[in-house]
C-alpha cells in the first residue's frame, strides 16, 4: 500500500486534473453534494458549464482584491491561497489559509462586493463559479443548496475558532492538527506536509508574535510532538497535540 502524498502536490497530474466524460476532477468542493443527487458530470452538464479554470498562478498573484465587484467563487484545485484585509493603518490581519477542496469568495454574498483580499501562496489551480448560475441550480438540487450553507456555517465557525483566550501552544496544536485533517480528508497525509504559508501569516492568523510561533515550534520539537525542518512538518505525537488542541476545537 503506497503512502499518501505530502502536501502540496503540484505535479503534471494535478494541475490537469479535470476527472473525465464522468467524474469530477478529484479535488472538486461540489462532487460530492452533486453526487449524492445521483448526478454525474454527464448529468450535470449544466453545472460543468459554469465552471473556468482559472491558473496556474503563482505566489504573489491575486484572485481577487477587496473592494472588487462579486459574481463568482472559487475552489481551490492545488496550493494555498491567503485571504487577508488591510485596515486603515496599512496593518495586514490574515483571515484565512485555503486548500485544496476548499471554497473562498462565499463571504462576498452579501454587498456583492469582496470584503478581503485573496492571494495565492505558491502555485494555485482554481475553479471559477458564477455564483449567480450555481445559486440558481442549487435551488433545483436540495442537497447542493445545503452544501452551499455548511460552506458558510464552517466559515462562521473557523473565523471564530482564534476569538477565545488560548494560550500560545493551544493556539499552535490547534492550527496543526486543522491542517492536518484538512489535508487528510482529501487524501494527503495527515502527519507530514509543508507549512506553504510564512511563520508571520501563522502568527499573524494566530493572533501571536512571530518569536512566539518560532518558539513554541521549538518547545513542540523539543517535547517530541512534532519534527520541523524549515517548511516540513512531520506530527510525532498525534494524540498529544490533539489533547492540546482540544479547548480550541473543542472535540
Amino acid at each position: 500500500m503506497s503512502s499518501p502524498v505530502v502536501f502540496p502536490r503540484t505535479d503534471a497530474t494535478i494541475l490537469s486534473d479535470d476527472g473525465d466524460s464522468l467524474t469530477f476532477c478529484s479535488t472538486c468542493a461540489f462532487s460530492q453534494a452533486c453526487l449524492s443527487e445521483g448526478m454525474d458530470k454527464r448529468a450535470l452538464m449544466d453545472l460543468h458549464v459554469l465552471v473556468e479554470h482559472v491558473g496556474p498562478l503563482q505566489a504573489g498573484e491575486h484572485v481577487f482584491r477587496e473592494g472588487d465587484s462579486f459574481s463568482a467563487i472559487a475552489a481551490v484545485r492545488a496550493g494555498t491561497v491567503k485571504t487577508y484585509q488591510v485596515d486603515r493603518d496599512g496593518h495586514e490581519q490574515v483571515l484565512g489559509f485555503h486548500l485544496p477542496g476548499e471554497v473562498i469568495g462565499l463571504n462576498a454574498i452579501h454587498g456583492d462586493r469582496y470584503p478581503c483580499n485573496a492571494v495565492a501562496l505558491d502555485t494555485v489551480m482554481l475553479c471559477r463559479f458564477s455564483f449567480p448560475k450555481i445559486a440558481l441550480l442549487a435551488t433545483r438540487l436540495p442537497n447542493l443548496q445545503q452544501h452551499l450553507f455548511r460552506l458558510m456555517s464552517h466559515d462562521i465557525g473557523v473565523a471564530s475558532l482564534f476569538a477565545r483566550d488560548n494560550s500560545a501552544d493551544e493556539r499552535m496544536a490547534a492550527f496543526l492538527i486543522g491542517l492536518s485533517r484538512r489535508l487528510a480528508a482529501r487524501g494527503y497525509s495527515s502527519r507530514r506536509f509543508q507549512l506553504t504559508m510564512s511563520r508571520t501569516d501563522i502568527a499573524n492568523y494566530l493572533r501571536q508574535a512571530p518569536e512566539t510561533v518560532s518558539r513554541v515550534l521549538r518547545r513542540f520539537e523539543r517535547d517530541g510532538l512534532v519534527h520541523i525542518k524549515q517548511r516540513d512538518v512531520e506530527i510525532l505525537d498525534l494524540d498529544r497535540l490533539h489533547e492540546l488542541a482540544s479547548t480550541v476545537l473543542r472535540d
